[in-house]
């Protein structure tokens, strides 16, 4: 059976769900202490949402420098498969395994919503069980999830297919050209600001467009990274 870290911080929120997706998924959850120096030989990685140390200085940045994303940035180059999600994108985003910034939303407000979301990348390790194109429905929470970069390199992720999830109807946090998600070159580490392990489970998620997936799209994601273990 595949071994998923999930790893916890100081302020961490939702590390609980996350090793619960991971067990629905079908993969042993294991837990990550922030001051762990090793990932006690995990198969993949999940950086779970929640505000880490506070979000004091900035959202993501000193659980960044945590000495087990010294070990999680030596993973993901590797090619170890790496999620993050939420807080968990801004801290991957900051330790410059993901490109872009997340910033405060640009209504100055923290949103609560279930948000439908557009796949526009399925070479990944997280999105194989999609199709390039398919509207899905995950919650979304978060009052820092502007996702902001240079025109340039908005160009640049663009161009490459390095936006892996778009927002579909009205922006809930002004990201720029409505990008949700995105992954870096090799496709092993993908972040994105909704949660999918809030909808891996009939009657306690969303409803999904997709009809017979009701309330279950975040699932995929997390399978996907198995299917992408199993064909290691």
């Amino acid at each position: 059976m595949a071994r998923i870290g999930v790893i916890t911080f100081p302020g961490t929120l939702d590390d609980v769900d996350a090793a619960r997706a991971v067990r629905l998924a079908g993969a042993e959850p294991v837990p990550l202490w922030h001051k762990d120096a090793d990932l006690k030989g995990v198969d993949a990685v999940v950086v779970p949402g929640g505000f880490s140390y506070g979000d004091y200085l900035r959202c993501g940045a000193i659980a960044r420098f945590a000495p087990v994303m010294g070990e999680v940035v030596a993973a993901a180059g590797t090619g170890m498969p790496v999620l993050g999600i939420c807080n968990g994108f801004q801290i991957l985003a900051e330790a410059h395994l993901l490109p872009g910034a997340l910033i405060r939303n640009d209504h100055q407000r923290f949103v609560c919503r279930e948000q439908p979301l557009r796949v526009e990348s399925t070479s990944t390790a997280w999105t194989s069980a999609f199709e390039v194109g398919e509207e899905i429905t995950v919650p979304l929470k978060n009052g820092e999830g502007n996702f902001v970069a240079s025109q340039a390199e908005l160009d640049r992720l663009e161009g490459e297919g390095l936006v892996v999830f778009r927002y579909l109807g009205a922006n809930p946090n002004g990201s720029a050209r409505a990008i949700a998600g995105v992954r870096n070159e090799r496709g092993n580490v993908v972040g994105l600001m909704p949660h999918p392990e809030h909808a891996v489970e009939p009657g306690f998620g969303p409803d999904s467009a997709a009809g017979p997936r009701t309330g279950v799209d975040g699932l995929r994601i997390f399978q996907s990274a198995l299917s992408a273990l199993a064909g290691a």
